[in-house]
């Protein structure tokens, strides 16, 4: 990716900040722009209207002091509806996770993962995908084996759609999928937009999340 990418941390560990700050700071377009040890004071932040520019990204870690980062996630959205937020944390709790895409994550990695895991799930949310750690998305698959299908939606979702949403839960981004159908990067987005709407969803790993539990993707695919 060409464009700088401007990063808020959210961590209460300041060994882990200034890593996370060090490791940043070699990477060519990303520059970590504002860091925070608690969910209160970043969220203040968020609300300076005197701010030039929200950050593209957020890297919120959970277990904070004060307002935990699942409690934050939904005044962060609304504060920063076109910012990304990435969980890190150190927490595989089932209900954490499933809490965290419900509110609007787009992606959920462990403290374990390397540099380069957090700086590729980074850029690969930038350009509309969703990166999960390796043990949380199979934690996913084994709670959505283990689910009763949910009531499907009520409007259906076109062929292209669905071919649009099988893209996305290979973890394509949505250049990628313009691409693969041969069709612009606008009409990706549109498409992304009615799967949403159609799934009651807000992004694109709780989109993944409701076909899989709705049976929607075809064994053979």
């Amino acid at each position: 990716m060409n464009k700088q990418i401007h990063i808020m941390l959210v961590e209460d560990h300041a060994g882990y900040r200034e890593t996370i700050a060090i490791a940043l700071e070699q990477s060519d377009n990303m520059q970590l722009g504002s860091q925070f040890g608690t969910a209160e004071i970043a969220l203040r932040a968020l609300q300076n209207t005197a701010s030039p520019k929200q950050p593209d990204v957020i890297l919120l870690d959970l277990n904070l002091p004060g307002m935990s980062g699942l409690e934050a996630l939904p005044w962060i959205k609304g504060y920063a509806p076109n910012s990304e937020v990435i969980i890190l944390t150190q927490s595989d709790n089932a209900a954490d996770v499933t809490r965290a895409i419900s509110e609007g994550a787009a992606g959920y990695l462990l403290k374990s993962a390397t540099f380069k895991e957090i700086t590729e799930g980074i850029e690969t949310v930038m350009e509309g995908g969703a990166t999960l750690d390796p043990e949380v998305a199979r934690f996913i698959i084994n709670t959505l084996r283990s689910q009763p299908k949910p009531t499907p939606p009520e409007k259906t979702l076109s062929e292209r759609e669905m071919e649009v949403l099988e893209l996305i839960g290979q973890g394509l981004a949505k250049k990628e999928i313009a691409s693969e159908l041969k069709i612009s990067v606008t009409t990706v987005a549109y498409h992304v937009q009615h799967v949403y709407e159609k799934l009651e969803v807000p992004n694109a790993p709780a989109a993944v999340d409701r076909a899989h539990r709705l049976g929607l993707f075809k064994p053979n695919r």
